[in-house]
C-alpha cells in the first residue's frame, strides 16, 4: 500500500482547518466482532468442505473396490484389538457407578430390581456408545491427526502425490472403513461389560440377586435399543477418523502446527460426537 507523508505547509500559505482533514473512522467493538465471526465462519465452511470431499472420495474408492484391504485390516487391528483393554475398564466402571447410584436413589423408595432397568437403559442407550467414543477420540483420533499432520509438514504427503499415489485412498479411506467396523464391536463389548459389572456391583453391595437384576433389566427393554446403540456406534466410528484425517491433512506450521491441529481435532471430534448424540433421541426414539 502506497503511503504519503504529510508535508509541512510553506511559510505564508494558508493552513487547512482541522475539520477538513481526513481522519480514519475508529474501528469499534461491533466491527471487530463481526470481522472475527466472518473469519470463523470462513474457516468452518473450509473445514466442512474438506471433510465432505474426504467423505465423497472415500465413498468412490469404497464402491469401486480400490481401498487396500491389507491397510484396512491393519487399522482394524490397531483401533479394535488395541482398544479392547481400555474399553473394558471404561465400560466396567460405568456399570459399577450406574448401579451404585441407582441403589442410592431406589433404596427405601422403590423395589431394588429397578436398578437393573437403570443400568441396562443407561449403559446401552447412552454411556456405552458415548464413553467408548470419547476414549477412542483420545487414543485413536489424536494419533491419526498427529500421524498425518507429521507426514504433511515433513512433505511425505506431497511425495505420495508426486509418485502418483492418492493419500486419501491409501491413508484416509482405510481408517474411515476401519472405524465403521471397529467401533460397533467395541461398543458391544462396553455394553456387555457394563451390564456384567452393574449386576455384580448390585449383588455385592445391595444384595440384589442375579435373577432380580435381569428381571428389572427386562422390564423396559426393547429390541430397538440394541439397534439404537449400534447406530450410534457406526456414526461415531465414521466421524472420528473423518475429522482426524481431515485435520491431519490440513496441518500447517511445522511441529507447532502439529500440536495445534491435534488439539483442534480433539475438540472438534468431541463436539461432533456430542452433537450427533443429541440428535439421536429425536430421530430414533420418538
Amino acid at each position: 500500500m502506497q503511503t504519503t507523508r504529510e508535508q509541512p505547509a510553506p511559510a505564508g500559505s494558508p493552513v487547512s482547518p482541522p475539520s477538513a482533514r481526513r481522519v480514519p473512522a475508529p474501528v469499534g467493538w461491533a466491527e471487530r466482532r463481526l470481522a472475527a465471526a466472518g473469519r470463523a465462519a470462513e474457516r468452518l465452511l473450509e473445514h466442512a468442505g474438506g471433510m465432505a470431499t474426504l467423505f465423497w472420495r472415500t465413498l468412490v474408492y469404497l464402491f469401486t473396490g480400490r481401498i487396500p484391504l491389507s491397510e484396512v485390516a491393519t487399522q482394524v487391528y490397531w483401533m479394535g484389538i488395541g482398544s479392547i483393554p481400555i474399553v473394558l475398564v471404561t465400560g466396567g466402571l460405568a456399570g459399577v457407578v450406574t448401579s451404585q447410584q441407582g441403589g442410592y436413589q431406589f433404596t427405601g423408595n422403590v423395589p431394588l430390581y429397578y436398578v437393573g432397568s437403570i443400568v441396562a437403559s443407561t449403559i446401552i442407550l447412552e454411556l456405552g456408545p458415548v464413553l467408548t467414543a470419547v476414549v477412542l477420540i483420545g487414543r485413536v483420533g489424536a494419533r491419526i491427526t498427529a500421524e498425518l499432520g507429521t507426514m504433511r509438514v515433513s512433505e511425505q504427503i506431497d511425495a505420495l502425490y508426486s509418485l502418483g499415489r492418492d493419500p486419501i485412498r491409501t491413508l484416509v479411506a482405510p481408517r474411515i472403513v476401519a472405524g465403521i467396523i471397529s467401533v460397533p464391536i467395541l461398543v458391544a463389548i462396553a455394553n456387555g461389560t457394563g451390564l456384567l459389572t452393574g449386576m455384580l456391583s448390585a449383588q455385592f453391595t445391595l444384595g440384589l440377586g442375579r435373577q432380580s437384576f435381569f428381571y428389572g433389566a427386562g422390564l423396559f427393554w426393547h429390541n430397538w435399543d440394541m439397534f439404537y446403540s449400534l447406530a450410534k456406534a457406526v456414526s461415531f466410528g465414521f466421524i472420528i477418523p473423518l475429522v482426524a484425517s481431515h485435520m491431519g491433512l490440513a496441518t500447517r506450521g511445522g511441529a507447532e502446527g502439529v500440536g495445534k491441529y491435534t488439539t483442534a481435532a480433539v475438540v472438534t471430534m468431541t463436539l461432533g460426537v456430542l452433537i450427533l448424540d443429541a440428535m439421536f433421541p429425536p430421530l430414533l426414539l420418538n
